[in-house]
């Protein structure tokens, strides 16, 4: 049995709603990626060094990353050679094979959030300003509402016009407190109003936002480092994440700003808003294998429930969802 037929009997086993949230939110992505490896397929009776230069290209256009995409050829010749695969039909299986594996890499990194019982739980949100990052806390905020944590929200971007009545908005929306300062305050003593409520109320979980644009870089990344140090002041060990909000339809200048903010700031795990609005979804691949931070969430959709962890094999089959039909 194929890896492609394997993964998907394993998925339908499981909690076939989210698969196929992954399968509904990847459609662009798959549509035009399956499309172009159905048609390299056809072209190619065998597999040669034309076949692997085409899905190259193919690959690159995905946003899979020109390092990672080297890399998986490497290893899809290797793979070849080694199982003596003479039909290009065979090689979809194993292209599938290799990016779980690529995502997957170390086995002993994190993946699930950091969050444990009884203490309090500080996640730390940043990214520049229109990535969806208020959307993100608001889910995030509802989904551990809906767990039957304690939750409450800090509106640390105190520099954005209307980031706080934003904020609020979603606060009421979920049935989330939001711990805030007059607009133009101190992110860093709103943080510690915020770690004083969530302390008194005995709170699970405390979302911050942070700012995503001051007057240039140096700034904004010395506010962000202020309010770390307050936060860990405050709390042993926090903040517990500190996860990066990347929009995934401005591919490759996702990549240049996790780079800037990873250099700043400890990134622990990256949120990939509008996954659903783009036809690069590759794009994930190409940050956890170049910059070895795991994706922790994924954006399929705008509903509520659209927000939902990642799991690479599930990616994985979200793209590559039509060409397992096909091969049944």
């Amino acid at each position: 049995m194929s890896f492609l037929k394997k993964m998907k009997e394993k998925l339908t086993t499981q909690t076939d709603q989210v698969a196929s949230k992954f399968k509904e939110g990847l459609t662009k992505t798959r549509d035009q990626f399956s499309e172009k490896v159905n048609d390299l397929v056809a072209k190619y009776r065998k597999v040669d060094e034309d076949f692997f230069e085409e899905l190259e290209e193919i690959l690159i256009s995905a946003d899979v990353g020109v390092n990672t995409v080297m890399e998986l050829i490497d290893e899809l010749k290797d793979e070849v050679k080694k199982r003596n695969i003479q039909d290009t039909k065979d090689v979809r299986s194993v292209i599938s094979e290799k990016l779980v594996e690529i995502y997957e890499g170390d086995e002993d990194e994190h993946q699930d959030l950091n969050i444990k019982d009884g203490r309090l739980n500080i996640i730390l949100f940043v990214g520049v300003n229109g990535v969806g990052k208020t959307t993100t806390i608001g889910k995030i905020a509802h989904k551990f509402k809906n767990e039957g944590k304690e939750v409450l929200m800090a509106a640390g971007d105190t520099f954005r016009a209307g980031a706080i009545e934003q904020l609020e908005v979603w606060g009421e929306r979920v049935g989330v407190d939001v711990i805030k300062q007059a607009a133009g305050s101190d992110p860093a003593a709103v943080m510690y109003d915020a770690i004083q409520a969530a302390k008194a109320r005995k709170t699970d979980v405390l979302l911050c936002d942070t700012a995503g644009r001051l007057q240039n870089k140096v700034n904004l990344m010395k506010e962000l480092e202020k309010v770390k140090r307050v936060i860990e002041r405050e709390v042993e060990g926090g903040p517990h994440e500190v996860m990066l909000v990347l929009d995934a339809t401005t591919g490759q200048n996702a990549m240049s700003q996790a780079k800037q903010f990873s250099e700043a700031t400890d990134v622990t795990g990256i949120v990939l808003t509008k996954l659903d609005g783009t036809a690069k979804g590759g794009i994930v691949l190409a940050i956890r294998n170049e910059l070895q931070i795991p994706v922790k969430f994924v954006g399929l959709g705008e509903k509520m429930d659209d927000l939902q962890e990642f799991e690479a094999e599930k990616y994985v089959y979200g793209l590559f969802a039509n060409l397992v039909e096909e091969e049944e």
